[in-house]
């Protein structure tokens, strides 16, 4: 038996409310906040993990209709990130504060921060008086940073804040230098940076549309499209289990494609996967001869409905031939008017047709009379043994090889009616090699002239050409329903679990390569190699091999197994002959934007990077105190005012005095 994988279906423990130490309460300690739009990771500077991961998610459970508005709900109104036990009961219901990775629906965002404050424990009556370091996206739009700055000071009276970006703070968290090609592979997006001596440089930095939501929702559509039996049990919940467990990358995927087409190697690569399933309740729990007494109940009862029916038949077939009969006395009798109106009446032709039927009622009402007979007396009735029916030896060794010579007949003549319907296909459409040749016997036949079929050999010819001769004949087919009854009467069947098996095959590999080819499902951008390359482009050969020779993954996604040694191939391919490269991953790439974060926090120029509430009410809500970690700021132009429709004081308009008469 092979190995078969379980589905764990991971259930999310609700966070609990922490502590409001007093440490933490008058030192006035910095909250870190890696807003991500996978996960939110939130904890105090001084600590050395966050104390709450959760999904960036809210749902709001539909609301029961059996239930009075009088009556308290049994689920709350909105649940928020591990409030949320079962996410697939309120698929449809859950809402994020991101578009991509861009915070832009600040209701939710203002919920997420209330959960927040809520389970860090804060008691301090309408404001969180911490500063706060919160990541954002890079190149994140001023109108984003202006509305959550205006949440923050103006909603929950924080002191200070201090923007970063997710992917520098990890960068500079795993200390690999002041240069390097920043890869974050995030859950909506792919960011590629490049940094030279501490300096980023944005203007040849570049995005792609792509990330771990894709690639969960393209395993999702494979696996359904390839059992649409299962749609039901196969979830996003389970995708993301299986993305997370069992996919990887490959070197070159195009070999790894060939060999899946190998069965062998099918069979001995394939992952199973369990699903859930009931297992039916069937009524195995009599002994042996329980079961043979109800054989035998059910067999009575059968030959008595069938004795019932035979009666009921006999019957109708009697008054059939009764009235048959009386119309065949009037043309008897001579009354040929009413004779004509009777047989119009029982859709008769002539009398011929009248004849007909009354033999055929006869022959019926004899043999329902045998059947009868034979049925009240079984004893004396032999039942003959069917002639066409396979018994297997009943020897253990002789069987297993009968049933392995039946099913390689049954595959022989599957595959001989199949190689015989496509030549049929292959013969009807023009411009194959089979119509041409057959076009050119019957050529050669129209110039023999009226000498072809006094010879045997004719016939041979004449076969090459006959559409019959590519026909399914009789024999195999009874012989194919021969061997398929026997197949299923012998053949062991397969436990129900295994009709409730995923076989990952390609799939696992498949749904990452979108990566490096986000073509396959149809996004027309370039994957991350060839934008990498375009990167490049844009530097001095000095400068190309300080990026290429620190090639730096961050992010949920750089977690797939074979992403490193992809990428160095593809930088061999890329880069100039017998240049250097380096691939770096950060030693936790989920949590190390956090971590880096936090130490950002406790170092001592931390206050001098952030935007206090006097700034904001001084410079706006889109300023930003720029640091080796966050975006640039770019004060957002003046809007526009265009006066040329309605010019003020035109001596040109002629002002008129309307007087309306009421």
């Amino acid at each position: 038996m092979e190995d078969v994988l379980v589905l764990k279906d991971y259930k999310t423990v609700p966070d609990i409310v922490h502590e409001y130490e007093p440490t933490v309460k008058f030192g006035h300690i910095p909250l870190v906040i890696d807003n991500g739009s996978y996960q939110c990771r939130v904890g105090w500077s001084i600590n050395d993990e966050p104390h709450l991961i959760f999904k960036n998610l809210i749902a709001r459970p539909r609301k029961d209709r059996c239930k009075k508005d009088s009556e308290p709900p049994v689920t709350p109104p909105i649940q928020i990130g591990n409030d949320i036990i079962n996410i697939e009961a309120v698929r449809f219901q859950l809402k994020t504060q991101f578009d991509k990775n861009v915070v832009t629906h600040f209701e939710v965002q203002e919920l997420v921060c209330d959960y927040i404050f809520s389970h860090l424990g804060l008691d301090s009556e309408g404001c969180v008086p911490h500063p706060i370091v919160m990541t954002e996206a890079f190149v994140a739009p001023n109108y984003s940073r202006q509305l959550m700055s205006e949440l923050l000071f103006e909603g929950y009276g924080v002191p200070a804040v201090s923007y970063g970006i997710d992917s520098l703070f990890s960068f500079y968290r795993n200390q690999i230098g002041d240069s390097g090609l920043i890869i974050n592979l995030g859950y909506h997006t792919i960011h590629i940076i490049p940094v030279i001596r501490g300096n980023v440089i944005a203007e040849h930095a570049r995005r792609i549309n792509l990330g771990g939501s894709e690639i969960i929702c393209y395993l999702h559509k494979l696996l359904q499209l390839k059992y649409p039996v299962h749609v039901n049990a196969i979830t996003m919940s389970r995708i993301e289990e299986i993305l997370h467990e069992h996919c990887s990358i490959v070197l070159d995927y195009q070999e790894e494609i060939k060999k899946w087409a190998n069965a062998d190697y099918y069979d001995g690569h394939v992952k199973r996967i369990q699903l859930p399933y009931v297992q039916n309740t069937s009524s195995s729990a009599l002994t042996a001869e329980q079961q043979k007494e109800r054989k035998k109940e059910m067999a009575r009862r059968l030959l008595e409905i069938n004795a019932r029916k035979r009666e009921e038949r006999l019957a109708e077939d009697e008054e059939q031939m009764n009235q048959l009969l009386a119309i065949q006395d009037l043309i008897e009798d001579g009354d040929t008017q009413e004779f004509e109106e009777a047989i119009k009446t029982f859709e008769i032709k002539s009398y011929a047709d009248l004849q007909r039927q009354i033999a055929n009622v006869n022959m019926r009402i004899e043999k329902n009379k045998q059947r009868i007979a034979a049925a009240a007396n079984p004893e004396e009735v032999v039942e003959p043994r069917p002639s066409g029916r396979m018994q297997p030896p009943q020897d253990p060794v002789a069987f297993q090889t009968w049933l392995t010579e039946t099913r390689a007949k049954y595959s022989e003549i599957l595959s001989r009616r199949e190689a015989r319907r496509a030549r049929r296909a292959a013969m009807v459409r023009r411009r194959t090699a089979a119509a041409a040749e057959r076009m050119r016997v019957i050529s050669r036949l129209a110039a023999a002239g009226d000498e072809f079929g006094n010879q045997d050999s004719d016939w041979d010819v004449y076969k090459s050409i006959s559409r019959d001769a590519d026909s399914d004949s009789d024999a195999d087919g009874e012989r194919i329903v021969e061997l398929e009854e026997a197949l299923r009467e012998y053949e062991p069947q397969m436990p129900s679990s295994m009709h409730h098996q995923l076989h990952l095959a390609i799939e696992p590999y498949r749904a990452p390569e979108l990566i490096f080819q986000p073509s396959m499902m149809g996004n027309l951008e370039a994957g991350l190699a060839e934008t990498m390359e375009y990167v490049f482009k844009h530097f001095n050969a000095e400068d190309q091999l300080l990026l290429a020779n620190n090639v730096f993954l961050t992010g949920g996604c750089s977690q797939f197994p074979g992403l490193k040694e992809r990428l160095e191939r593809e930088l061999l391919e890329m880069r100039p002959f017998q240049s250097t490269h380096k691939v770096v991953t950060a030693s936790d790439p989920s949590l190390d934007a956090w971590h880096g974060a936090r130490d950002f926090a406790s170092g001592n120029d931390f206050e001098n990077c952030c935007i206090t509430k006097e700034n904001y009410y001084e410079m706006g809500g889109e300023y930003l105190k720029e640091h080796h970690v966050s975006n640039r700021y770019y004060r957002s132009p003046a809007p526009i005012v265009d006066n040329t429709l309605a010019p003020a004081g035109d001596a040109n308009v002629v002002k008129e005095e309307i007087v309306v008469d009421c």
